[in-house]
């Protein structure tokens, strides 16, 4: 089987998992930017004939110069706007003709009510204007794609029949303005054709954050600009200008349009933050996956979160009444941590840290085990947990916890749950995390982990997290069984020394 075969079927089935255990929810604060939408022509295609005859001497006739079919373009910007890189909004002016339908005043809402899935929707139009040559008349706008050829359908016609109303279709001149197309219509027209139009948006608070592709940067501010116009909330536009290769997990980006103000609030399954943009790591895209993980957890658990960020999985956890220990080695993460704990009033609950990975889980991680595991009593509940969502380095982690403890192993159930994030390329992602996370750990995981398929981050690359509880024989050392005899002592210095090369 290929590796484009495989790939998908592995999918396929992590979906059909995914349904089955309702893990299928949608991020509140994602807001995507497809560039999919082709105007409301493209769901019905070309109408022919667009001249069609019509009452005579009306103020909605329109001059038989006009084009004589509409297209998929009925509803597109004027076409001078190609290559367009500093917007102009006037320059999006266009006249189209459309039907219209002549109705008293009296009866338009029933009219309206009756023909709804024919009368014109588009955003900042009026469905009903005023008839310039008599007062108690009103024009219904409908749709042209919906009113093939200017004629209503027969079911339609029986409609207005019962109404009173002639069912004859009236020509009507219609200007459409920046306001009344969409962002992507706009776009479409503006950049280059066949071209995407854009990759798509992530929203954190009032700043949009883009992907923009290289051809799309010479129309970068005005892609900006036309993104901060139509979305409300958003005062900021942004683009990044780098991976995140940092040892800090940030970016460098560029303001494209508004203010230069990228300190933001967000709120992410009911719970509020804080930071600056430029500075921390945030990704709307895992509110699903903080969530996740945190529903994993009880009350009296420990968790401890290498990689914590600005704290989406520490804050969600301490207000579940765990106990958190948070770490990040970016002091501004770390800053802005200390600002949130005590911004949701779980200050109390977070013990937090400015320091490496490696550091924070030799240091306070196993100093808290060892103190905590042999404590815990047959049948006691307490769980823990070790989160490592650094997807593009968590897994070279994992070899701290070779002999991390030790002492006597605790009890099975005891053992520390580690969710450890990873990107894979492969053609089945969950046995290239596992096979990796095995390499690190040194012992096999097969029977004694589950991966989960966070998201797809690009083509033909996934995040995924692997949970699996830490194997006694790797996070323990065996004690020396008599330490006061130097021989005894240099007997078991060599078999530690032996298990180790064998982990290797």
């Amino acid at each position: 089987m290929n590796n484009f075969s495989s790939r998908t079927l592995w999918r396929l089935g992590y979906c059909a998992r995914l349904l089955k255990t309702n893990h299928f929810r949608t991020a509140a604060s994602n807001t995507s930017f497809p560039a999919v939408c082709m105007l409301l022509a493209q769901h019905s295609g070309r109408i022919p004939g667009l001249f069609v005859v019509v009452k005579k001497n009306t103020y909605f006739t329109m001059p038989e110069t006009l084009e004589d079919k509409t297209n998929p373009e009925l509803y597109l910007p004027h076409p001078g706007v190609r290559g367009m890189t500093l917007l102009n909004r006037e320059a999006f002016k266009r006249t189209v003709v459309v039907p219209a339908l002549k109705v008293q005043k009296e009866i338009v809402h029933s009219v309206l009510k009756s023909l709804k899935q024919s009368v014109l929707q588009r955003p900042g139009l009026k469905r009903v204007v005023e008839d310039p040559e008599d007062e108690d008349s009103r024009f219904v706008i409908l749709d042209p794609h919906k009113v093939p050829e200017f004629s209503l359908g027969e079911s339609e016609q029986q409609v207005l029949k019962q109404l009173n109303v002639p069912p004859e279709v009236s020509q009507y001149q219609l200007e459409l303005t920046y306001e009344n197309f969409k962002s992507e219509e706009i776009l479409r027209a503006v950049l280059p054709e066949g071209q995407e139009v854009t990759s798509g948006f992530s929203r954190v608070g009032h700043i949009a954050h883009l992907n923009l592709r290289d051809h799309q940067l010479p129309y970068r501010h005005l892609i900006g600009q036309v993104i901060m116009d139509k979305n409300p909330g958003i005062t900021c536009v942004v683009n990044k200008t780098n991976i995140i290769d940092s040892t800090y997990r940030n970016f460098e980006m560029e303001v494209l349009a508004g203010e230069n103000n990228l300190v933001t609030k967000v709120k992410e399954n009911n719970i509020s933050y804080e930071l600056d943009f430029s500075k921390v790591y945030w990704n709307p895209r895992l509110s699903t996956e903080h969530g996740r993980i945190v529903e994993l957890l009880e009350a009296g658990d420990v968790l401890f979160d290498v990689f914590a960020g600005v704290g989406p999985f520490a804050i969600p956890a301490a207000r579940r009444k765990c106990r958190v220990f948070a770490n990040d080695l970016n002091p501004e993460s770390y800053s802005w941590l200390l600002h949130n704990c005590k911004l949701n009033k779980v200050d109390t609950r977070v013990k937090a840290f400015n320091m490496d990975g490696r550091d924070f889980l030799r240091g306070p991680v196993r100093e808290e085990l060892s103190k905590e595991l042999p404590l815990l009593k047959e049948g006691q509940k307490t769980a823990f947990h070790i989160v490592m969502n650094l997807p593009a380095l968590a897994v070279e982690f994992l070899d701290v916890f070779r002999h991390l403890l030790v002492g006597e192993p605790c009890s099975p159930a005891a053992l520390p749950t580690v969710h450890c994030y990873g990107f894979s390329k492969h053609s089945d992602p969950a046995r290239d995390i596992q096979e990796r996370a095995e390499s690190a750990l040194g012992t096999s995981l097969a029977g004694r982990c589950s991966a989960f398929l966070v998201r797809n981050v690009a083509p033909n690359k996934e995040m995924l997290c692997l949970s699996f509880q830490i194997p006694a024989d790797v996070l323990y050392k065996r004690p020396c069984p008599d330490e006061a005899k130097p021989a005894s002592k240099r007997l078991c210095t060599s078999q530690d020394s032996s298990e180790e090369k064998a982990l290797s």
